[in-house]
């Protein structure tokens, strides 16, 4: 996982949904990482980039919200939490490819108008047959 300040991270322990029975409904097993997004030092790129992958879950007091329910024990909900995390910042950091502009070449608008032009007379063709 990326550095990650431990004084950026919250965490707060929640009841889960769900199937479970007695044990959802009394233990606190869900895990809420709340990580103040402007302590992470993140260069521009990759806060946009972050602001596009996290979506709903950025607040706009710049602080991210992930919610781990998925296990049945707190420590294992920790960890699916805190690996999302380190997921999510790992994407933010990759640099988009270039796009570098072209345009078509002489020949290449040729062969274009050329193909337009043979459609163009195959479909001339199906019209009704005139007799002359």
């Amino acid at each position: 996982m990326r550095d990650v300040p431990e004084d950026a991270i919250e965490e707060r322990f929640l009841a889960a949904t769900g199937p479970g029975g007695q044990n959802v409904n009394k233990v606190a097993t869900a895990v809420q990482l709340r990580v103040d997004v402007f302590r992470l030092g993140l260069p521009p790129y990759a806060y946009q980039q972050l602001k596009v992958l996290a979506g709903s879950r950025l607040t706009s007091g710049g602080t991210l919200v992930l919610t781990a329910r998925r296990y049945r024990t707190q420590e294992a909900n920790r960890e699916d939490a805190r690996a999302r995390l380190a997921e999510l910042l790992d994407k933010a950091h990759e640099r988009q490819a270039r796009r570098v502009a072209t345009k078509p070449s002489r020949a290449a608008k040729a062969r274009r108008v050329d193909a337009k032009k043979g459609r163009s007379t195959i479909k001339a063709g199906r019209g009704k047959v005139h007799l002359d």
